[in-house]
């Protein structure tokens, strides 16, 4: 999760503006986990525990948004190298969210965004192994070899990376194919895909657990509803208690 400075935090949760809060600050009054921070421009989790005069900050409403993340955006709400970054497309929102989980730059569609960090957490690990689905497209054409390989797992550093696959087109040039997988290991479907020859031109996710990415054209979001967050959470429980079980 992206830190943000304190002041901010602090100004967003309603315990005063951004210049009184630096001046809580100043003063010795806020703690982050226990220590005391007096130095201004301070960066901090928000997941972090802030206390002001030993009183914890109201937690803010949880909030969902889905975005039909183009190509060509990183995934931070600010970049400090310069490069389009999903918070340009998210700007206007009031509420203060973070990306759950990554897509790289060259990739595209569905992206979550919420402040909810238990969510984030069980939806990005990947020990929950909550299946996230891409429609993917490769140069050249994929033999049934190749598409058993990426079936029965490839080695990667991390450990054996699996996925569901289904072909959808076979051209000379090119192959298009619906993956799933559960892990979600550093741009795991690329690395999987190269590892049987094939160099993929296009990825795009589609869905997330029970949420799919439908109805909104490339750099548009739009809020949860009410029923897609329920389903979202019940998964990510699920997902949870299969975790825990699993220790």
């Amino acid at each position: 999760m992206d830190k943000e400075r304190l002041h901010k935090i602090m100004a967003a949760r309603g315990v005063a503006g951004r210049r009184a809060s630096e001046d809580l600050i100043a003063e010795g009054r806020v703690t982050v986990d226990g220590e005391v921070i007096t130095t201004l421009g301070t960066k901090v989790s928000p997941d972090a525990d802030i206390r002001v005069d030993g009183k914890p900050l109201r937690e803010p409403q949880k909030v969902y948004y889905i975005l039909n993340k183009p190509r060509g955006y990183v995934t931070t709400l600010k970049d400090d190298r310069g490069r389009k970054s999903v918070g340009d497309l998210v700007s206007r929102l009031r509420n203060r969210v973070h990306p759950v989980g990554r897509l790289d730059q060259d990739s595209e569609g569905l992206l979550l965004l919420s402040n909810d960090g238990w969510l984030t957490n069980v939806l990005t690990h990947p020990r929950y192994e909550i299946e996230k689905t891409y429609a993917v497209k490769v140069r050249g054409r994929m033999t049934d070899e190749e598409v058993a390989r990426l079936r029965s797992g490839i080695s990667l550093r991390e450990g054996r990376a699996t996925a569901k696959v289904k072909v959808l087109k076979r051209t000379r040039e090119s192959t298009s194919l619906l993956m799933t997988i559960r892990r979600g290991y550093n741009r795991q479907i690329r690395r999987m895909c190269a590892a049987v020859g094939h160099n993929v031109t296009r990825l795009r996710r589609t869905a997330i657990g029970p949420l799919r990415l439908t109805g909104l054209s490339r750099g548009e979001f739009r809020r949860l509803k009410a029923e897609e967050v329920e389903a979202l959470r019940q998964s990510a429980l699920k997902a949870s208690q299969r975790g825990k079980a699993g220790d």
